[in-house]
């Protein structure tokens, strides 16, 4: 792949998430690639993505873009398709919304990196639960996600490879675009965790952003009844709803240091993990320090649990289901080492193995197939 010109294209770049941070191992891949995206944040840039050369959009020189960025859902289609990459030979495109509508070139490859359907148009109401607008905003958004739906399909086709993140994505893309994606786990930077000696301290851990689809209203309701210490590590628009829920067990720290987090992951008891997530980086991280989680049975911890060996699973997304989860905790026998082995798996470096793998073979079988002659009388 030396000789091919790559181009990376991502929605945007104005927060510091899991797909910000395939991204950034995109680049590692190829250093020498571009990146093009709608709108970028520079102080929200992670550091392994400081040296990229990185191309935005119009939509930049919007006023107040950056802090109303999801309001201005109806302009990115606009905004993706004035991106000119159709010189390239391979385009990289990273995408939960709008990046696989990026115009190619008839030369070019392009292989997309799939983190869901688009949440907005496929699941309205669950996405617009997070975001805080007035109902008339709601009312207009719903009539605008026709056009978008469709245009969200038509992009699918034209797509070369589709690669899903989960199980749970591999089948929103089947119902959604019709396709039938392989499966390549997100990248966990594991070289940054480690294991403790000693036995973990008394508490249950949560890190998350605190919005209302992450149900940490279960976590926190579950361990005040049942009178267990609960550290919540996060912050957002729900958590003045969820302090009002919490018992004198439970304690919010708000945001706080890697360091401080990674600390804390090493001496929970278990990391709790009670919302259905596309994958979910957290608890691969915990495990990475040798410690297990409790996550609802769904979404993509059904990828990353090894049930009674990485973690323990509650059945339903209730109060009760999960007391009796925690409950049980103490029963099971944890091997820290087991369980960092297993995180280990996820790593970074697998990861891009399997990522050069698959797009070394699309580009063998567009070679092959470009080479077949047409039968007589097609056009």
């Amino acid at each position: 792949m030396r000789d091919l010109k790559i181009a990376i294209v991502h929605d945007y770049l104005n927060q510091m998430g899991g797909a910000e941070r395939v991204v950034a191992v995109l680049h590692k891949m190829f250093p020498e690639a571009p990146i093009y995206t709608t709108i970028v944040d520079r102080n929200k840039l992670l550091p392994e993505l400081q040296d990229a050369v990185i191309h935005t959009t119009w939509m930049q020189r919007i006023p107040g873009i950056l802090n109303k960025f999801k309001l201005y859902f109806w302009l990115y289609p606009f905004s993706i398709r004035s991106i000119n990459v159709k010189n390239y030979d391979l385009i990289l495109s990273s995408s939960s919304a709008y990046a696989k509508g990026v115009r190619k070139g008839k030369q070019s490859l392009h292989v997309c990196y799939c983190y869901t359907p688009m949440r907005f148009v496929w699941d309205f109401e669950t996405y617009m639960e997070s975001i805080q607008v007035p109902r008339f905003v709601k009312r207009i958004a719903k009539w605008l996600i026709y056009p978008l739906k469709r245009w969200d399909k038509n992009n699918s086709k034209r797509v070369d490879r589709l690669i899903a993140i989960s199980t749970i994505v591999k089948e929103r893309i089947k119902h959604c675009y019709g396709v039938n994606a392989p499966i390549i786990f997100p990248p966990v930077e594991v070289s940054r965790f480690s294991v403790t000696e000693g036995e973990p301290e008394d508490y249950f851990l949560v890190v998350s952003r605190l919005v209302s689809y992450k149900k940490i209203d279960l976590a926190i309701e579950a361990c005040s009844q049942s009178g267990k210490r609960l550290i919540v590590i996060g912050d957002g628009p729900d958590r003045q709803r969820l302090e009002q829920l919490a018992g004198d067990t439970v304690t919010f720290l708000g945001r706080r240091s890697d360091e401080d987090v990674v600390r804390y992951m090493q001496n929970c008891k278990a990391l709790i993990f009670p919302g259905i997530e596309d994958f979910g980086l957290t608890p691969l991280e915990v495990n990475a320090c040798g410690r297990p989680i409790i996550a609802y049975y769904g979404g993509g911890a059904l990828d990353t649990i090894i049930a009674e060996q990485t973690g323990l699973y509650f059945e339903e997304q209730s109060i009760s289901s999960l007391v009796n989860t925690i409950n049980r905790f103490d029963q099971y026998d944890w091997d820290p080492q087991y369980i960092r082995q297993h995180a280990e798996q996820f790593s970074e470096h697998i990861f891009i193995e399997r990522m050069q793998s698959l797009i070394e073979s699309s580009l063998k079988s567009r070679e092959i197939n470009s080479t077949i002659p047409e039968p007589e009388g097609s056009y």
